[in-house]
């Protein structure tokens, strides 16, 4: 009884302390090298993430979606942008709320593209991420994203669902879509990706301040991939592997066949016209 009292003592006691305190301590007891691979990191002072999260008719997701990005033991803030919800997202969101949260409406439905310009402009982080509002990306990956820009080896760092990790087996029309989307994106902008539609992209917040976002759906994807790509000279682009748990139609997707031929568009016009 008592050992697993004293387990407890120590639990409690670990998770009380602020994320460099837990760093310190674990690096003395276990190493560097370890306390990479639990994903245990030092923050530079003044560091704040940024967590954009789009959302769109997910009210049977996004208390859970809150709950593990909030578990993150990273100083960050979180903005939750509604899209116009018509499944009671929109109503409950302001009860999710507080100091490190803010919540922000449109008022007619603009797409995932214009969430993310409105989520963009509310930033104060030094580091910006993209989170989906469903449960198919894992916020437990936002150590391995961030590693790269705080070992300041990168200033964009893309996921891949496809080098590696679990992931729920679904549709494989939408894997070579996904597959030939990337491959004719990576031959415009001469970028060597294996995953350009991934949800998870991570940015220094002052590459994406002077960056010119225009599209409204899931363009934005081969649209910042492409102006990321003209920046690549000066900004330096890493790619790491991310667990996915993809969602039936029935479990609420929304990408669909029209999104792939916008996709398509967007590749070709983001390389030659803007």
């Amino acid at each position: 009884m008592s050992s697993q009292l004293s387990a407890e003592a120590l639990a409690s006691h670990l998770a009380s302390l602020a994320p460099e305190e837990k760093h310190r301590l674990a690096s003395g007891l276990l190493g560097e090298a370890a306390c990479k691979q639990l994903g245990l990191m030092r923050f530079p002072p003044g560091f704040k993430l940024s967590v954009v999260i789009p959302v769109f008719n997910e009210i049977r997701w996004i208390d859970e979606v809150l709950r593990r990005v909030r578990a993150q033991p990273i100083p960050m803030e979180i903005i939750l942008i509604d899209d116009c919800s018509t499944d009671g997202t929109r109503e409950k969101l302001p009860s999710l709320a507080d100091a490190n949260t803010k919540v922000v409406f449109h008022e007619v439905n603009q797409g995932k593209g214009a969430a993310l310009r409105t989520g963009f402009a509310h930033c104060t982080g030094t580091v910006i991420l993209v989170q989906d509002a469903d449960l198919e990306y894992d916020p437990a990956d936002y150590p391995r994203l961030l590693m790269p820009i705080l070992e300041g080896k990168a200033d964009a760092v893309f996921g891949s669902r496809f080098v590696g990790e679990s992931h729920r087996v679904l549709y494989f029309w939408h894997m070579v879509a996904n597959k030939i989307l990337t491959m004719l994106s990576n031959m415009m902008t001469n970028l060597n990706l294996t995953d350009m539609e991934v949800c998870y992209k991570v940015f220094r917040a002052e590459v994406l301040a002077g960056m010119r976002l225009k599209s409204n759906r899931f363009g934005f994807e081969p649209e910042v991939t492409a102006k990321i790509s003209r920046a690549a000279k000066n900004c330096r682009i890493y790619e790491v592997p991310v667990s996915y748990a993809g969602r039936t139609y029935a479990e609420g997707k929304k990408i669909g066949i029209k999104d792939a031929f916008n996709a398509l568009w967007c590749i070709f016009y983001y390389r030659f016209f803007d």
